[in-house]
């Protein structure tokens, strides 16, 4: 029986290997291959493990946004900066962006708890991803929380996207000069000049990570809104990749999209429910 669980699995397996596939045929070093390969495996045995361990807890949704608040503000004004952009932090031999790890958790977090707690989350992430700049997951962030508006408006909804949305802008009016690294940025274009299969392999795995909202909504109707937020995430960070020098998702290189997936992932509703 395919499953929502089997989907993201299948869908967060899909997107890395056609991005495998494009890494070694154009030529990215091998230590590329073996970090992308290997945070799936870690991010998806996070997830089986969440799945089948995890307990309801009160108010964990809540307090987990607030801290995901506070840790993207302090990589604001503490993280790793290149060209007055501070989006990134050091562990170990990787450089990894927790904007693009823990926004996507965020905005599901949200989407199933728009508590005071994870509103101020929410507001604090906003305030956060300005600052840095980070106009990529500010986009994403104000786009998921449209969704969220359309699909269960209420009044901290609004005042979560209305912060987004002035985030967004402040990023946006911001100075972003950082050129587009090979195979982490650029990649859904830069795939068709290794060979026109590689660039359609490319755009498939990136469509993929839309498969989870386009089947959550239709498997679990009762939990649209949350499924409509997950979706709306990751294209908003599909179009930036599109439309700038962002990381693209998952296909191109980089351990932080990839466990963000899984993470939000982990985050949606794990049994259908029936209206």
């Amino acid at each position: 029986m395919l499953t929502l669980n089997r989907i993201g699995i299948a869908s967060a397996a899909g997107a890395v290997g056609m991005g495998l596939v494009y890494l070694a045929a154009a030529g990215a070093p091998s230590r590329y291959l073996a970090v992308n390969a290997g945070t799936l495996i870690i991010g998806l045995a996070g997830l089986m493990a969440w799945r089948r361990w995890a307990r309801p807890v009160p108010r964990l949704p809540g307090l987990a946004a607030l801290m995901i608040g506070l840790a993207l503000m302090a990589t604001a004004l503490f993280g790793q900066s290149l060209d007055e952009a501070t989006r990134w932090v050091r562990l170990g031999p990787l450089t990894l962006q927790p904007g693009l790890i823990l926004t996507p958790l965020l905005a599901v977090l949200f989407a199933r708890d728009q508590s005071l707690l994870s509103t101020t989350g929410v507001i604090i992430t906003a305030a956060a991803l300005a600052l840095q700049p980070d106009r990529a997951t500010a986009g994403a962030l104000a786009l998921a929380l449209a969704a969220l508006a359309v699909t269960q408006p209420d009044r901290r909804t609004l005042a979560a996207l209305i912060t987004a949305t002035i985030a967004f802008a402040i990023a946006l009016a911001r100075p972003d000069t950082l050129p587009a690294q090979p195979f982490v940025e650029q990649v859904l274009f830069t795939a068709f000049k290794t060979h026109w299969l590689i660039g359609i392999a490319v755009w498939i795995g990136a469509k993929w990570l839309l498969l989870p909202a386009i089947t959550g909504r239709v498997l679990n109707p009762a939990n649209r809104p949350t499924y409509a937020v997950f979706g709306a995430v990751w294209l908003g960070l599909i179009a930036a990749a599109l439309l700038g020098n962002y990381p693209t998702p998952l296909v191109g290189y980089g351990a932080s999209s990839i466990l963000g997936y899984a993470m939000s992932l982990a985050a949606l509703p794990s049994r259908p429910q029936r209206t």
